[in-house]
C-alpha cells in the first residue's frame, strides 16, 4: 500500500487475505470480530457522517486500500432461487471455488437451489458453507444424518428423534435432554458410545437475517486427541447434529489418515 514510500515488493496476492481469514475461522471455530482490521465485517464500513462525507469526496481520506484488493467481493449481484447455473458458477469462480467437472457443478447447483428455497438471498458466506458441507460429507464415512425431529414444550424436557446412517445402515434413536441440542447429542451418543469429551460448542450466524444459516463448531477430545466438527444449516438444531457427527467421523479415523498435527481440526 505504500510503494511510493518503500520500494519493496512482497509478491503476495492480497486478494486471498479475506478468503484465507474465513477459512481459518471455519476450521478453528472462532468467528472474526466485526471490528477486526481488513477482514472484519466493519473494516470498510463508515457510519459517522464526517467519515461518510470524507470517503465520498476522497476515498483515500479513510481508506488506504480498496476492499476488492484484499478479497472483499464488491459485486452486488444477489443470488436467489431464480438465479441460473451461469450466475452460480460465476460467483463460485469469484470465490476461488473450483469444481471437478459438469457433474460436480450440477450437484452443487442442486444443493444451491435447495438452500435458495429456504433462504431469500444467498451470500458468499452461504456458498462457502455449502461447498464446505459437501466436503465434510465426503469425509464422513461412518456416521450420517438422514432425519431429525425435536419436540419441545415449556416445562417438559425436549425429546429428539433421529434417523442415523451407521456404516450404511439406518438406525432410529431417541433421547431426552436439558435442551434440544443436548437431546440430539445424547441420542447420537446412545449409538456411537464414543467416550469423547465435548470441549467446545459454538454457534455463529453466517449472514444476517432470521433466515441466516447457522454455523456450528463442535470440539471433541478423546484420549488426548482433539478434532473440530463443523455443520451449517438454516435449522440450528440440524447444524448442531451435523457438526457433532462430523467430529465423530474425524475422531474415529485412523491417525495415519489424519493431518500430522495433534488437533486435526486446526
Amino acid at each position: 500500500t505504500r510503494s511510493d514510500i518503500v520500494d519493496v515488493e512482497t509478491h503476495i496476492d492480497t486478494r486471498h487475505i479475506v478468503p484465507a481469514s474465513r477459512l481459518v475461522s471455519s476450521i478453528t471455530g472462532f468467528p472474526v470480530q466485526p471490528n477486526k482490521a481488513i477482514v472484519g465485517a466493519n473494516a470498510f464500513a463508515h457510519e459517522s457522517g464526517i467519515h461518510q462525507d470524507g470517503v465520498l469526496k476522497h476515498r483515500e481520506t479513510y481508506e488506504i486500500m480498496r476492499a476488492e484488493d484484499v478479497g472483499w467481493n464488491t459485486n452486488k449481484m444477489v443470488l436467489g432461487k431464480h438465479s441460473g447455473r451461469a450466475a452460480f458458477k460465476s460467483r463460485l469462480d469469484e470465490l476461488g471455488i473450483t469444481l471437478a467437472d459438469d457433474q460436480a457443478l450440477n450437484d452443487a447447483f442442486a444443493r444451491f437451489k435447495d438452500l435458495a428455497d429456504r433462504k431469500h438471498e444467498i451470500f458468499d458466506e452461504d456458498l462457502q458453507a455449502l461447498m464446505n458441507a459437501k466436503k465434510m460429507e465426503a469425509e464422513s464415512a461412518r456416521y450420517g444424518l438422514s432425519d431429525l425431529s425435536v419436540t419441545s414444550k415449556l416445562g417438559v424436557a425436549p425429546t429428539a428423534h433421529l434417523t442415523l446412517r451407521v456404516d450404511g445402515t439406518e438406525v432410529d434413536v431417541s433421547a431426552q435432554g436439558d435442551g434440544p441440542v443436548d437431546a440430539v447429542y445424547k441420542a447420537i451418543e446412545s449409538v456411537a458410545n464414543s467416550g469423547s469429551d465435548l470441549q467446545l460448542y459454538s454457534v455463529n450466524a453466517i449472514t444476517t437475517g432470521t433466515d441466516s444459516q447457522g454455523e456450528v463448531t463442535v470440539r471433541l477430545e478423546k484420549s488426548g486427541r482433539i478434532v473440530n466438527g463443523l455443520g451449517a444449516d438454516t435449522d440450528i438444531i440440524v447444524a448442531s447434529a451435523k457438526a457433532y457427527l462430523h467430529a465423530l467421523n474425524l475422531i474415529e479415523k485412523p491417525l495415519d489418515k489424519q493431518h500430522p498435527q495433534k488437533s486435526e481440526g486446526i
